[in-house]
């Protein structure tokens, strides 16, 4: 061996970024995984455009770039989007031996296929600018539908925060209750949170309701599938957008004999009219988790927020430390 060799000791470095939106979230997390908070210098010009310069060098490092895609005050869902993904090419270009978009909640995820003719499928498009951006990874909460995981030509770490929901329910709830889905295509997600509160005798009840066609924002729920008379109702769904279908479904529930009717949800999306029907509604509570923001004035005194920061940490240690993600949850996060 050349005694003149140079020695090298290899060291990965993780760095954690978040645009805007969101940034207690991200804060929250870096607290979990005992770092700081990256610097994204994020400068905005007078014409709208974005340039972010990262204060310190990620050159050979594993880039984590956390961005919730929300609408707030300072710019829409769309600008969301692009301020992560100009992060993302910034991360590119400054070497990054690894970038990973972290997407707690993935905007357009409802856009997931085709329901009428001449539609796009904008939740593939988002994907597709994603990689085109320069992430060789994404991390996400609770899809809207499983198959968007297929969506990125690159690996996808699917959490759920069924978790920090279930200990809530296991630590506020009485026995003999039912976890209701609020349509039939989420009743396996109702199934396995009743399975894991069996010992609080949990049953599973789902609406079964529909979407008159050419609308948006509008769905009826026609009936109840299972026993609810005289019990607790859990109604779950992924987000809660403008309130319309979990309502429903709620006085649904009590015109069928429930005794009381809670809403839990992991995205808080709260659109239009959503705080003030869910406010005005039979619903006695809301419990969602901080994928997104809640700003003050979509605070209201039956809503209680819980944290996934632990959830997001623990997954990003693990893609980290090249540990499975799954294991985290037995696996159920896949289905």
């Amino acid at each position: 061996m050349n005694p003149r060799a140079m020695e090298k000791v290899t060291t990965k470095r993780l760095s954690l970024f978040t645009g805007r939106t969101h940034p207690s979230l991200a804060e929250e997390v870096a607290a979990h995984l005992n770092i700081n908070l990256g610097d994204a210098n994020i400068a905005q010009f007078a014409n709208g455009e974005l340039r972010p310069r990262f204060s310190d060098s990620i050159r050979g490092g594993d880039v984590f770039i956390m961005q919730t895609h929300y609408g707030t005050d300072a710019g829409s869902i769309n600008d969301s989007i692009m301020e992560q993904l100009i992060m993302i090419d910034a991360a590119a270009r400054a070497s990054a031996k690894r970038i990973t978009a972290v997407c707690p909640f993935y905007g357009y995820a409802r856009q997931d296929r085709k329901a009428e003719g001449r539609e796009p499928i904008t939740a593939r498009l988002i994907a597709d600018m994603f990689k085109a951006a320069g992430a060789q990874r994404m991390v996400s909460i609770d899809l809207h539908s499983g198959q968007i995981q297929g969506f990125f030509s690159g690996p996808v770490d699917h959490l759920t925060a069924l978790p920090v929901l279930e200990t809530y329910v296991r630590n506020n709830a009485p026995a003999d209750l039912v976890i209701v889905s609020p349509d039939a295509g989420r009743v396996k997600v109702a199934e396995r949170f009743a399975q894991h509160l069996a010992d609080k005798n949990a049953d599973v009840a789902f609406i079964n309701k529909r979407r008159p066609k050419g609308t948006t924002n509008v769905a009826i729920a026609k009936e109840v599938i299972g026993e609810v008379e005289g019990r607790l109702c859990i109604l779950t769904d992924d987000m809660i957008d403008t309130g319309g279908t979990i309502v429903s479904a709620a006085e649904l529930l009590l015109e069928r004999g429930a005794k009381e009717v809670w809403a839990m949800a992991t995205h808080g999306v709260l659109s239009g009219p959503a705080v003030d029907r869910l406010q005005n509604s039979p619903i006695d509570r809301v419990v969602l988790t901080n994928t997104l923001p809640l700003p003050e004035n979509k605070k209201f005194p039956k809503v209680e927020v819980l944290s996934v920061a632990k959830i997001i940490a623990d997954a990003l240690a693990a893609v980290f430390d090249e540990t499975s993600v799954s294991e985290l949850f037995d696996g159920e996060n896949q289905s």
